[in-house]
């Protein structure tokens, strides 16, 4: 049944001759039909807990450069008081290509998102009220530059702003107790939050003959594009 379904898939976050490779902590400027399902297994909170993270986003076309878009994760917290565990929030929205350039490798995209209020678990404090965020998502490739700088012709930067405005107060956590050896139900305060991001990345396209006529046939310079992510959060207060 599923090969009877099976469609032809089509690479997104094209402008011109430059792909732009999605990252796996912010958003990439394209606006298209996908599924992302992403690990990630970090410590957070000064490294006092180690967090287990599976990731899920969908997005889907309403018209060719508006998409609908819902995302949320599963997340494991490993206390040295014990173990917490669930979902975070959940948040649903919508995307807009608002600006491509193909000849100068530029893509724009903005977006709306709508937090859901305490969707979110306590266990991992992320019972949160009502949160708006806008946000902006942009790639640019340096593939127009002249001669004299051909050799930075391969690298692109794209990036994230995201502003998430609460709309309440707060919601409840669970904080470990070391004395007690367990958690506490503790208030957790909205803080208005700028997550930002940005990357850089490399076309290894650029490293062969681009011009020629045709593709470049050189296996496998034409199918890689190496990068380094940032991705930071700034609290408001």
């Amino acid at each position: 049944m599923a090969l009877l379904w099976t469609q032809s898939a089509h690479g997104h976050g094209i402008a011109g001759n430059r792909y732009f490779a999605g990252t796996i902590t912010f958003d990439d400027p394209a606006v298209a039909d996908e599924l992302i399902l992403s690990y990630l297994d970090c410590p957070t909170q000064g490294s006092n807990v180690a967090e287990n993270r599976i990731n899920g986003a969908f997005a889907r076309l309403l018209t060719p450069t508006l998409a609908f878009t819902i995302d949320s994760a599963w997340v494991h917290q490993n206390w040295p008081t014990g173990h917490t565990s669930g979902f975070d929030k959940t948040n649903i929205g919508l995307k807009y290509e608002a600006y491509r350039d193909n000849r100068h490798e530029a893509l724009v995209s903005v977006g709306l998102a709508w937090g859901i209020g305490h969707s979110g678990a306590v266990a991992i404090g992320a019972d949160a009220p009502h949160t708006i965020q806008p946000g902006i998502f942009f790639g640019k490739g340096f593939g127009d530059l002249p001669d004299s700088f051909s050799w930075l012709r391969g690298f692109a930067v794209t990036g994230s702003v995201v502003d998430e405005v609460p709309i309440g107060s707060g919601g409840t956590a669970l904080a470990p107790n070391p004395v007690a050896g367990g958690f506490n139900n503790v208030f957790s305060p909205a803080v208005e939050t700028m997550h930002w991001g940005f990357s850089i990345q490399y076309s290894t396209l650029y490293l062969t003959s681009r011009f020629d006529g045709g593709p470049p046939k050189e296996e496998p310079l034409n199918q890689l594009v190496p990068l380094v992510e940032f991705r930071f959060d700034s609290p408001r207060s």
